[in-house]
């Protein structure tokens, strides 16, 4: 996204001059639906604290730098978020309390900008912010793409089972009722699998529907959330995956606060809430917990098997040191590449996996079907 500075005129963006007259229709499909919160979604804060960082380090003004975003948004709902911004700052009020107010920013990143804004290096934490919020959307895609081939596998093959077991093995079975022969015992299990299928497809239906919504319901419950914790670390290869996205993420965030010389205890809160991982969660509040007491970071974090050994091991020799900003620069460099090196290991192994798993429940229909065929033949012949 490109910002014209020299054409700009130094005055208060309205909405409407930003959106496109239409009619009623119009304005009702151009709506920006938010289905799952008002949140402003990663990648738009991304830019957003790209662009302001760059236009502060510019030297522009905090009020002529909104101005130039505001010009630059395409979408309604963002006019008028960093429009409401805009008039906030205006008003007196500072950039981290006007993006409070606006309610879609979390205490994370609010702090941050608090901070920023008291030791006078908003535009570096800008950066910072931007660069947090660009890995994890980068860690987020590089999942949903090693991931999505393998998912349409899976489907075309639960598409492709259901056909057969609903409409190729029946078709088989009234061919088998002519000879009144033995089946082989292959043959017979999956005529039996395809009778009980066919018999409880409502039901199964019904079973996913109420899983569903149960999950729906449940979701942001902390007996589900621990649960389903649990299962993702225990999952082989991608618990480990899952797990070094977090540490990645909460060394970042704490090398970005300790680096503005945030208190320890308070760097442990925000991270808390912005970390979106039950299991990390419950881990921080109890290490804060800890320290309270006067316990060490490093003592506290080895009771928790969430964090590896090689983080507890260098966050002491942060903490004997006072070097804990650079300790969590370094450890969050370094999970951040092996997480691409892990990622491209999970997406090449399982799209060979799944390819053969298809074929040899396919291969395995077939087969049972044309076994009497064979057996029937060669009575004939023989």
């Amino acid at each position: 996204m490109s910002i014209d500075i020299s054409n700009h005129k130094h005055q208060n963006p309205k909405v409407k001059e930003n959106v496109p007259k239409g009619s009623a229709l119009n304005d009702f499909f151009s709506k920006d639906i938010q289905l799952f919160g008002k949140k402003l979604k990663d990648k738009k804060k991304e830019n957003f604290f790209s662009e302001l960082g760059t236009l502060l380090s510019s030297g522009i003004d905090i009020k002529t730098a909104l101005e130039l975003i505001i010009e630059e948004q395409k979408k309604k709902s963002d006019i008028q978020l960093f429009d409401s911004i805009y008039k906030k700052v205006i008003e007196g009020k500072s950039l981290s309390e006007a993006m409070k107010e606006s309610g879609h920013f979390s205490i994370y990143e609010h702090f941050s900008i608090k901070i920023g804004e008291e030791s006078g290096q908003l535009h570096e934490v800008l950066e910072a912010l931007s660069e947090f919020l660009s890995k994890k959307v980068k860690q987020r895609r590089q999942i949903v793409n090693s991931f999505t081939y393998p998912i349409m596998v899976l489907i075309i093959a639960v598409v492709a089972v259901f056909f057969m077991m609903n409409f190729v093995v029946p078709m088989f079975v009234d061919v088998f009722k002519r000879f009144n022969g033995k089946l082989p015992k292959l043959t017979q299990v999956i005529i039996d699998i395809s009778q009980s299928f066919s018999e409880n497809v409502p039901w199964i239906l019904l079973f996913i529907v109420a899983i569903s919504l149960i999950v729906f319901i449940q979701r942001k419950k902390d007996w589900y959330r621990k649960l389903i914790g649990k299962i993702i670390l225990k999952t082989p290869f991608l618990g480990s995956i899952i797990q070094k996205i977090y540490i990645s993420r909460f060394c970042q965030a704490m090398s970005m606060l300790m680096s503005a010389h945030t208190p320890m205890l308070k760097s442990i809160e925000l991270v808390q809430n912005m970390i979106g991982f039950y299991p990390f969660e419950k881990a921080l509040e109890k290490i804060r917990h800890d320290i309270m007491k006067g316990a060490l970071l490093y003592e506290s974090m080895s009771k928790f098997p969430i964090f590896e050994k090689r983080v507890i091991s260098l966050v002491r020799v942060g903490e004997e040191v006072n070097q804990l900003d650079a300790i969590f620069t370094r450890l969050n460099k370094h999970y951040s590449e092996e997480l691409e090196y892990k990622i491209g290991i999970l997406s090449s192994l399982l799209e060979p996996i799944l390819i053969i798993f298809v074929g040899i429940l396919v291969g395995v229909i077939l087969v049972a079907m044309y076994l009497p065929l064979f057996s029937i033949s060669t009575n004939i012949y023989g």
